[in-house]
């Protein structure tokens, strides 16, 4: 058999319910004036909640956030006139070419059928060579006409040389960095010969399958700014556009960023034939 409460008694539960969760009541002013009097009003109690930790104010986010901004807008500028249009008869030895770390030079100097006692000189990766009787002497960034400058006027300290001539037998490697949906990413060896952006490339084994060969990045840092540009190596290989394959140095960046999707007959073909031409060229 079951048992209902009856409704006197609900109600009496509910009425003491509520007055275990009611809150305390607030003293009339006749009640505070008593206690005060009596000297037993009591201390204000401290509040039980926590206080949050007040954000920054917005404005000052606001100006920290541009001071990145202003600080990063400044070490990152894009630059097309940083990169030049790249020649595909690139010219190795001019006059304004600068010695660089591992060319090497050959020395004849008039007067001296048996040389001078050095035949070629290595430029280091510190940039200097080693002459004998002198020692250290930097080289690097300079033309052949300053080093010739900068050899006679340290040797004829030793030795009576009317004249000399310098020839570049070889030139040292450069080094670029080929990032990104290539298909040998890392560090690239480069000859003199072949410094341009579809080079690297191809030295990296051309762009992936999900690389996007549009919006192509070329980086370079100079005193602590680095340069860039985009490169739409699409219309290079389709369009024939030469403005996009650039000249490139040593310490380069190429970045070769991830597609959504890539065609084959627009995009993979036209670079397959322009690479395997390239390698029928060069081997």
């Amino acid at each position: 058999m079951k048992y209902s409460l009856p409704a006197f008694t609900i109600t009496a539960l509910l009425l003491s319910g509520s007055a275990v969760f009611a809150a305390p009541a607030v003293p009339t002013a006749a009640d505070v004036a008593a206690q005060t009097a009596a000297g037993t009003l009591a201390a204000p109690a401290a509040p039980t909640h926590v206080a949050k930790s007040r954000p920054a104010a917005p404005s000052a986010v606001r100006e920290a956030a541009s001071d990145d901004d202003d600080d990063d807008s400044a070490r990152y500028v894009e630059s097309k006139e940083m990169f030049k249009t790249a020649s595909l008869r690139h010219t190795t030895v001019s006059p304004s070419y600068r010695l660089f770390r591992g060319d090497t030079l050959s020395i004849l100097a008039v007067g001296f059928p048996d040389g001078i006692g050095i035949n070629s000189l290595t430029v280091g990766l510190d940039g200097y060579v080693q002459l004998p009787y002198v020692g250290s002497v930097k080289m690097e960034g300079l033309t052949l006409d300053e080093a010739k400058a900068v050899l006679m006027d340290s040797l004829t300290q030793y030795l009576r040389i009317p004249d000399l001539s310098l020839v570049i037998t070889s030139y040292g490697p450069r080094k670029v960095y080929v990032m990104g949906e290539v298909n040998k990413p890392g560090v690239q060896t480069m000859g003199i010969d072949n410094m341009n952006a579809y080079a690297a490339l191809a030295t990296a084994g051309g762009w992936a399958r999900k690389g996007r060969s549009t919006r192509i990045q070329i980086m370079r840092v100079v005193d602590g700014t680095m340069y860039y540009r985009t490169l739409n190596m699409k219309a290079y290989t389709v369009r024939h556009d030469l403005t996009q394959n650039v000249e490139i140095e040593d310490g380069d960046i190429l970045y070769v960023p991830r597609s959504n999707g890539i065609k084959l007959d627009t995009d993979v073909l036209p670079y397959v034939n322009a690479w395997a031409l390239y390698k029928n060229l060069t081997d």
